[in-house]
Formats: structure tokens, C-alpha cells, sequence
């Protein structure tokens, strides 16, 4: 192989390489996009985590006291939940 022809073999590689350099930065692109939601989602739950412990020891400690107040509550919230749902399932265009 002549030294012409492996500069020529060379610049093709760089070439290839520098085409998937840019599907990759493509592709990383459409990534965060699509998961831009759930990553907002999850920075917001890790920067709440200290008062979600707090919150919940105290829960806890209340309902330790007062158990009939969170089970009455437990029910009402279940109740809620599953009337959206059937509402949502049941409206048009909900989907």
C-alpha cells in the first residue's frame, strides 16, 4: 500500500469516525430530551429527601397514636384514587 493510498484510507476512517461522533451526539440529544421529565422528577424527590424522612418518622409516630385517623384517611384516599381512575377510563379522549 502506498503511502497515497493510506493517507486516502485514512481521511475515509476520519471521516467515519466523525459520522458517528455526530450520531452519537444526535442520539445522546434525543435521550435527554425524552427523559427530561423523569429527570427533573427524580432531582426534585432527592432534594425533598431530608424532609420526606422527617415527615415520615413523624407519620410515623402520630399514627402510632392515632391509628384509626391514617386508616380512615387511607381509605378516603384509595376511594379518590379509584373514582380518577374510573372517571379517566370512562371520559373520551382521556387516552
Amino acid at each position: 500500500m502506498s503511502r497515497r493510498e493510506r493517507e486516502q484510507r485514512k481521511a475515509e476512517l476520519l471521516g467515519i469516525v466523525q459520522q458517528q461522533r455526530l450520531d452519537l451526539t444526535a442520539a445522546r440529544r434525543d435521550w435527554l430530551t425524552s427523559t427530561a421529565r423523569y429527570d427533573s422528577g427524580w432531582l426534585t424527590l432527592v432534594s425533598m429527601r431530608r424532609y420526606l424522612v422527617i415527615g415520615s418518622s413523624a407519620l410515623a409516630i402520630w399514627s402510632a397514636r392515632n391509628p384509626s385517623f391514617l386508616l380512615r384517611w387511607a381509605k378516603r384516599g384509595f376511594g379518590a384514587w379509584s373514582t380518577w381512575r374510573l372517571i379517566r377510563k370512562n371520559l373520551p379522549g382521556s387516552r
